[in-house]
């Protein structure tokens, strides 16, 4: 090709088929003849990328051999073309693609392919040109972005998913199924924070504050039916601001919800607070929502068709949080972004706690959350604890299993009784209370 530039190296060349192009690496494993876009106009910098790229090529672990193999059989059973560039279009028609139960995650999938785009940079390449060494070219990128675990292995699984449903235009191997493009969980064991849930004092205040007329936020008396909600319902966010009238019956004491993020349908009976709370917002009813202002702030869309209503509402949760005396989110080393340890969702995790101090049956909680939630089994925990010490006590105790200080016990209150009729007891009582 006139103009192509080539520079040999050890293991492969580097070319560029013109000026204005970027430099490539080509190489051949296992008798098939590959070529990695560097990303770079500059032949330098292009070098330096691709002796960084040789001792990949030299490896010979068996996952890396296989994604190899793999693609070579893809060269030959390959049907159709399709450039990269035309990709998301025809995953998104596609009757196998992926059909996540929140709109977010929809988008998350299309974002997700937006920035494997951005990363490979070469809108010429086609679907069948990305390898197992893109990927993890890419892999390696994501790493270099203070992502959680989940963020980045989310980001692979969904790439994974793309690939595989765009299969017949690159044969059977899919780049994205390579075990070490993903994260271990236990790279985050020193940086781990959990969603904290609320005490009963900390719930006590976020009603308070929000009956004062001192603190401001948009919609405050609304923000205050989706608290109760919340609190004593136990439902996410989205659900409690989208509640509709016809979903509650202020006569039976009853609400019903279809959760957003599971489709799971729930009912749920009416505490005496959450009834006097909803009676009130009656007052103000317009429309099919109960909380009318702040659903359409949650629905607000950006002029490119985009939801923006959901973080504005969640800011205005927040500030409520915080008239209390609560950091919602704390920074962690390694992580870009905050991590949230209070939030609207540390309500959710409050009901299961309340529920499982007050002895309500795990299968009950379970019932109204909706779902095999992680949340009712962290907080029912404590239940098998205790059949654990049982067992302990049962096996190796004393034979009674009365401790020390429950002995103690007892005999002062023992000798409470017979204080008054034996003075001796009070030396007694106070060398047992020393």
């Amino acid at each position: 090709m006139a103009g192509k530039v080539v520079v040999k190296l050890e293991i492969g060349t580097v070319y560029q088929k013109n000026t204005n192009r970027n430099y490539y690496f080509r190489y051949q494993i296992n008798g098939q003849r590959k070529a990695v876009s560097l990303k770079t106009k500059n032949q330098k910098e292009a070098i330096k990328k691709a002796q960084d790229l040789i001792p990949v090529v030299k490896a010979t672990t068996t996952e890396m051999i296989s994604a190899h193999i793999k693609h070579a059989r893809g060269l030959v059973k390959r049907k159709k073309s399709l450039a990269l560039a035309d990709a998301w279009e025809v995953y998104s028609l596609h009757h196998e693609r992926a059909t996540p139960a929140t709109v977010s995650e929809q988008n998350g999938y299309k974002s997700t392919f937006a920035e494997f785009m951005t990363f490979v940079e070469d809108k010429e390449l086609e679907i069948n040109d990305i390898t197992p060494e893109i990927s993890d070219q890419f892999a390696q990128h994501l790493r270099s972005n203070d992502l959680a675990v989940d963020t980045h292995n989310r980001k692979i699984r969904r790439l994974k998913k793309i690939f595989e449903v765009l299969k017949d235009y690159r044969g059977s191997d899919n780049p994205f199924d390579v075990k070490s493009l993903r994260r271990k969980e236990r790279e985050e064991q020193d940086k781990q924070l959990r969603r904290l849930s609320f005490n009963r004092e900390q719930e006590a205040e976020l009603l308070k504050v929000l009956r004062n007329d001192n603190d401001v936020v948009k919609n405050k008396a609304e923000i205050r039916v989706v608290y109760y909600l919340g609190m004593f319902t136990g439902q996410r966010l989205k659900d409690c601001v989208l509640l509709r009238w016809d979903k509650v019956d202020l006569n039976r004491k009853r609400i019903w919800v279809k959760q957003f993020k599971t489709g799971k349908a729930v009912t749920i009976p009416m505490s005496p607070q959450l009834l006097e709370v909803l009676t009130e917002a009656e007052n103000w009813k317009v429309d099919h929502y109960v909380c009318p202002n702040v659903a359409k702030r949650y629905n607000g869309l950006d002029k490119d068709g985009k939801n923006i209503g959901a973080n504005l509402v969640n800011i205005d949760v927040l500030r409520v949080i915080k008239w209390i005396g609560l950091k919602p989110s704390v920074a962690v080393p390694g992580r870009k972004k905050k991590v949230t340890v209070y939030g609207f969702h540390s309500l959710r995790h409050s009901f299961a706690s309340h529920c499982a101090e007050a002895g309500v049956p795990k299968a009950v909680v379970l019932s109204i959350l909706g779902t095999n939630s992680e949340i009712v089994d962290k907080h029912y925990t404590h239940i098998g604890e205790e059949a654990q010490e049982k067992a302990i006590q049962s096996l190796f105790g004393d034979g009674n299993n009365i401790s020390d200080r429950e002995r103690i016990e007892k005999a002062l209150a023992l000798i409470d009784v017979l204080k008054d009729k034996i003075p001796e007891m009070l030396e007694v009582e106070k060398a047992l209370r020393a």
